[in-house]
């Protein structure tokens, strides 16, 4: 299961955890968004031992600018809550999971 977050918990959910999390920072109204949410789902349903989050950019605007996402869907994953990798667009599952091994 993906948990939607919001700003104020980034901090917790995100950057003062221990081990890896992918955030899925996204928006409804974009379309390869919306492509990407089953394939992030699939991912999250097989490999509960990997966190993954979703942030809404336009709720989260400070956050979005801060860690300049300027084009969606774009996947960052988290490493004790450092940056290690970043994909830009719709990307495929094999693809997502390379990111999180």
């Amino acid at each position: 299961m993906i948990k939607e977050i919001k700003e104020s918990e980034f901090e917790n959910v995100v950057l003062k955890e221990k081990g890896k999390v992918l955030v899925d920072f996204y928006a409804n109204w974009c379309g390869p968004c919306k492509m990407l949410r089953p394939i992030l789902e699939s991912i999250a349903s097989e490999r509960s031992d990997k966190k993954i989050v979703s942030i809404d950019v336009d709720e989260a605007e400070d956050l979005a600018r801060e860690y300049g996402i300027i084009s969606i869907p774009c996947v960052i994953l988290f490493e004790d809550g450092k940056e290690v990798n970043r994909s830009i667009g719709l990307k495929s599952k094999s693809e997502i999971e390379g990111m999180l091994d």
